[in-house]
């Protein structure tokens, strides 16, 4: 991670939406996580970067802040989201329960600590359910304290992955049972997770789901902490990685000679393995079929990046980072 955010405590919150395809109002949320109701900015908050993706009507929002200033930029701009964002007219191929869909918080330097993290998680889906009436939450990862369960897992348990248009009952661990305009948000906090997208040159899902499975980390010789989807993506089949950062050394083996990114939190290694293998691997198993790569995008940015980046648009003091981060050089 960045060592020049030594002293700031940095953490990321990548903000998932369920809207993608008005572009002004996804804006006008990441604007929201900038600036209060009068138009002033909240200092040491930057928003790096805004993914949009038109089939999936799905958008990620990195926003950056001080752990002591994170909740109310996160929550700001999940209030904008709720006011603008009706579930019942949600239209998209990705799975979504909410029109906040997931807030993840992540440490991005040795300074801050993931318990840190799920501390201010909690406190979010608190206040999100205070602040919006009618919205439910769930907790994942170390949010979701004593038993820190996985959000893939704590997805399946809420019907995350059914595409239905009712939602199913279900108990949440704040708010009320969920209402159909606001949906159900998982609110958590983790070691930073990537997510990688690669697409393959075919309209054969059952190809792209047998891809996936054989990478998942949960399939004997899968890689490690590689949580996927296939999905129907733009006349392709996108294989849709969310890739966990792993504890340990041991985990983290080299590709090509080349060793997986590290960083550490509270004084422990952890690494995740990189888009370069993750494409590698889908290329490989695509190839047997016949079949190609279109190519591969990071939405938002790996760990390391992420931590460079934040310290470079706090300390020029650039708020909207998103829209100028084509033209800085590193």
């Amino acid at each position: 991670m960045a060592s020049g955010s030594v002293g700031r405590r940095l953490v990321a919150c990548l903000l998932n939406v369920s809207e993608a395809r008005r572009k002004d109002l996804v804006e006008s949320v990441a604007k929201a996580a900038l600036y209060d109701t009068e138009g002033v900015r909240r200092e040491g908050t930057t928003v790096l970067n805004i993914f949009n993706d038109h089939d999936y009507n799905r958008s990620v929002i990195t926003i950056v802040a001080g752990i002591d200033s994170i909740k109310e930029a996160v929550l700001s701009a999940c209030e904008k989201a709720c006011g603008l964002i009706d579930m019942r007219a949600h239209m998209g191929v990705h799975p979504c329960m909410g029109a906040v869909d997931l807030i993840p918080i992540y440490p991005l330097g040795e300074e801050v600590g993931v318990e840190d993290c799920a501390k201010e998680a909690r406190a979010v889906a608190l206040g999100l359910t205070e602040r919006v009436q009618g919205t439910s939450a769930f907790l994942f990862g170390w949010a979701d304290s004593p038993l820190q369960r996985g959000l893939a897992q704590r997805r399946k348990e809420m019907g995350w992955f059914k595409k239905m248009p009712d939602l199913p009952p279900i108990r949440p661990d704040m708010g009320p049972q969920p209402q159909t305009r606001f949906g159900l948000t998982g609110v958590g906090a983790s070691p930073y997770v990537m997510n990688c997208n690669v697409t393959i040159d075919t309209e054969d899902i059952a190809m792209g789901r047998s891809i996936a499975a054989a990478i998942r980390e949960s399939t004997p010789g899968g890689l490690p902490g590689v949580q996927v989807l296939a999905l129907p993506h733009e006349g392709a089949v996108e294989i849709a990685c969310n890739v966990e950062s792993v504890k340990g050394d041991s985990p983290c083996q080299t590709t090509a000679g080349e060793p997986w990114p590290s960083f550490r939190i509270d004084g422990e290694p952890y690494c995740h393995a990189p888009a370069s293998l993750i494409t590698a691997r889908v290329a490989e198993l695509a190839g047997r079929h016949g079949v190609g790569v279109k190519g591969t995008a990071l939405v938002g940015f790996t760990p390391r990046e992420c931590g460079g980046l934040a310290e470079l648009a706090l300390s020029q003091g650039i708020a909207e980072f998103w829209k100028q981060r084509h033209r800085i050089r590193m």
